[in-house]
């Protein structure tokens, strides 16, 4: 099998974890946990890869990054994202926990190019020895050329043993006809949009009462961005299966911390939401044991 562009495209560090190049800017991954509701506990149950540029040692918006790169490029850079996320995530993750990776579904023009992708997931897996059972393809917002070949696409992940996650759900026509089209295993929220919703009564009705038929059809739901204590007592009380956000933890930079979490069998859990005020000191040590390298 012929070497993935991803790969290409890595230099490999002494302490296990990768980096990528693309021109003149370095690239990091940087991972941040993903919480699940557990017997009134919260555990880690995975991690979002996300990229962090750098241009001559200092670090870069994500957006300023992929905005210079040209639109020819991005497939390119797509693949690279995701074997750096792999790479770093095999050398410094608790083996157990899921992992989180976007895909743009605007750079998958035709049938050939999804095959291809295919092909160098499964390369880059072998090689961080990560089962594809393990991780969840994230599609973004963005529309794909062919809807026919994205759903392809999506059935050949599938049938590979991926899992499907639809990302900033909204509750638009267009999110809802996603989740027909797709049938994910796991739906992400909008952060702005769960929030104005829990700033009501109705509101919060209307997000119980969507995480409960999802869930009824046996799809997953995260809240994204909690950032304040009572945001993630609602996200309890609604059911959400997990939550994700700086009240909990902020991106770290591998090589992380977060290894440690899975060491001694069950993940250390912070106190349920519906206790945070008296949780404090647990709270406090979780952060401290996450870290607080990078951001957003």
């Amino acid at each position: 099998m012929s070497r993935s562009i991803g790969l290409a495209h890595i230099i490999r560090h002494d302490d296990g974890t990768s980096s990528g190049v693309w021109g003149i800017y370095t690239l990091q991954s940087a991972f941040q946990p993903i919480f699940a509701f557990r017997e009134g506990k919260l555990s880690v149950a995975a991690f979002e890869g996300l990229i962090r540029p750098f241009r001559d040692g200092e670090p870069q918006s994500p957006m300023s990054f992929f905005s210079t790169c040209p639109a020819a490029d991005r497939l390119h850079i797509e693949a690279l994202t995701r074997t750096l996320h792999l790479l770093n995530a095999g050398a410094c993750l608790p083996q157990e926990a899921s992992i989180f990776v976007n895909f743009d579904p605007s750079v998958f023009t035709e049938r050939a190019v999804a095959d291809n992708a295919l092909r160098e997931m499964r390369l880059v897996l072998h090689e961080a020895g990560i089962d594809p059972g393990r991780v969840v393809c994230e599609v973004t917002e963005q529309r794909p050329a062919s809807q026919e070949t994205l759903h392809g696409f999506v059935a050949a992940l599938k049938g590979n043993g991926f899992r499907i996650a639809v990302d900033d759900y909204g509750a638009d026509d267009s999110d809802i006809n996603r989740i027909k089209e797709l049938k994910p295993d796991i739906v992400k929220f909008d952060a702005h949009w769960i929030t104005q919703l829990m700033e009501s009564g109705a509101g919060f009705a209307l997000l119980t009462s969507m995480v409960k038929s999802f869930e009824a059809q046996g799809i997953r739901t995260v809240f994204e961005g909690i950032e304040e204590g009572w945001q993630l007592e609602l996200a309890e009380k609604s059911g959400a299966s997990m939550v994700q956000g700086f009240v909990l933890a902020r991106p770290e930079l591998a090589p992380t911390s977060f290894r440690v979490f899975g060491e001694d069998g069950p993940s250390p859990a912070a106190d349920s939401a519906s206790s945070v005020p008296a949780a404090a000191p647990h709270t406090a040590r979780a952060a401290k044991a996450f870290g607080r390298r990078g951001t957003r």
